[in-house]
């Protein structure tokens, strides 16, 4: 089996759950940005054999293999991978504007949005080929016809035509500017909105009794039997327990840790610690989900800063939430703000569409431009929960547990996580 044929296998086809699925490919776009900070900078074309950019960029020979993968396409040059082993010479010497336009639709925010590419491309030019990207791939509407006076298929009760009718066409009317509009199955029935609203509230009850009885000096694993016990007491399921093999009904991410902290016994929390607890719960099938930060005691200024700055970019990306905007304006206001503060935004990893299920689409980013990514409609229902650094927006997975996320470099994190529902009017906070 070829070099990169042991790669695509690796990635592409061995069974993963889906969590560690999506860990997998944050790693590796951890690693693949890490990359790309450096070619984009370099003044001449990269080349070397593949072991010897792999021992450059600090990178297992696979993984090299795939980023040579990801940009053969932008090449002057493409290189022979599908034959190449550890010594073949290749050459990263890409087409600048291709480049460019094939991150955008790859959707790799963290890679186009590099400040390395100011010295390459003008502002001007990178809007000019984001949008021409964009065009490009227009979305068609594929959702069954509805006739105007048909029942709504939301199940109002309505005639199509005096209910959703208008908003559809709105949305197809984005789609033909060539707009990212989200399907009818993203958008929540009135029925089902009431349903996760209920979900919603017991998962803001759960949080609430976290926070009565959280103190110096307990261990996570108790926070972790609080979170159960009212949960099941009030008929719901913790969402987190068994999911994808999660062993616990909470997380708990203190410190450094990014987000996915497990629970333990053995991990007491200390005089000073700043602390994320994530709550999902299930409610008759409905799924919400929200998270706290909590600051223990005599917590440091730099902790007490951090967390202030998170809140503030929570609420700044909820107010940048508007119908018939864009997810990137939510995005583009919380790495504005982190950033003036100092502070860096986790790209990789970012909020979710969800109601229905856990995780749902759309994926949400927080470092995306204004005005772009997937139009904000009624009926949308995603979180907003932006993970801040201190230092690095860079991360690793604990090799021991595959779940907890670690800052690179040892420096603080925050995350405040709040649910959210667009309606005609706004957004409507649904836990918090």
């Amino acid at each position: 089996m070829s070099l990169l044929e042991t790669w695509r296998n690796l990635a592409y086809e061995q069974e993963m759950d889906d969590q560690k699925y999506q860990m997998f490919w944050a790693t590796y776009f951890n690693f693949e940005k890490g990359v790309y900070e450096q070619i984009l900078a370099a003044k001449e074309p990269v080349s070397g054999t593949v072991k010897e950019l792999a021992e450059r960029f600090g990178l297992e020979l696979l993984t090299m293999v795939g980023v040579l993968d990801g940009i053969n396409d932008s090449l002057k040059t493409p290189n022979p991978i599908e034959t190449m082993d550890e010594n073949t010479v290749v050459s990263m010497d890409f087409d600048k504007e291709l480049l460019y336009k094939n991150m955008v639709a790859a959707k790799a925010e963290w890679l186009y949005t590099l400040p390395q590419w100011d010295a390459l491309l003008d502002a001007d030019t990178r809007k000019a080929l984001y949008k021409e990207q964009k065009l490009s791939t227009t979305v068609v509407n594929t959702q069954p016809k509805v006739g105007r006076n048909d029942p709504c298929p939301c199940g109002s009760g309505k005639k199509y035509k005096k209910c959703h009718m208008p908003i559809d066409e709105k949305i197809q009317l984005h789609a033909d500017h060539g707009e990212i509009v989200p399907s009818r199955a993203i958008l929540k029935t009135p029925a089902q909105i009431e349903m996760i609203r209920k979900s919603a509230d017991l998962n803001t009850a759960v949080l609430d009794e976290v926070a009565k009885h959280i103190r110096i000096g307990m261990s996570t694993a108790e926070i972790d039997e609080i979170v159960y016990r009212f949960t099941t007491e009030h008929g719901g399921i913790p969402a987190p327990l068994n999911y994808q093999g999660f062993p616990k009904s909470v997380c708990t991410s203190l410190n450094n840790e990014i987000c996915h902290g497990i629970p333990d016994e053995n991990i007491m929390i200390q005089d000073g610690d700043i602390i994320n607890v994530d709550v999902s719960t299930i409610l008759n099938g409905y799924f919400s989900d929200a998270s706290r930060m909590f600051k223990m005691g005599n917590v440091s200024e730099r902790a007490e800063r951090l967390v202030r700055v998170t809140e503030e970019c929570v609420q700044r990306g909820l107010a940048a939430a508007k119908p018939w905007g864009h997810l990137g304006d939510i995005a583009d206001a919380i790495n504005t703000h982190a950033q003036a503060n100092g502070y860096s935004v986790v790209e990789e990893i970012g909020g979710h569409g969800i109601g229905l299920e856990f995780h749902e689409d759309p994926f949400v980013s927080y470092v995306t431009p204004k005005g772009s990514e997937m139009l904000l409609v009624p009926g949308m229902m995603f979180t907003i929960e932006p993970m801040i650094n201190e230092g690095s927006p860079d991360f690793f997975v604990d090799e021991d547990n595959d779940w907890t996320v670690y800052t690179i470099d040892d420096g603080l994190s925050a995350q405040i996580e709040y649910m959210v529902l667009v309606k005609e009017d706004g957004v409507e906070v649904l836990t918090k």
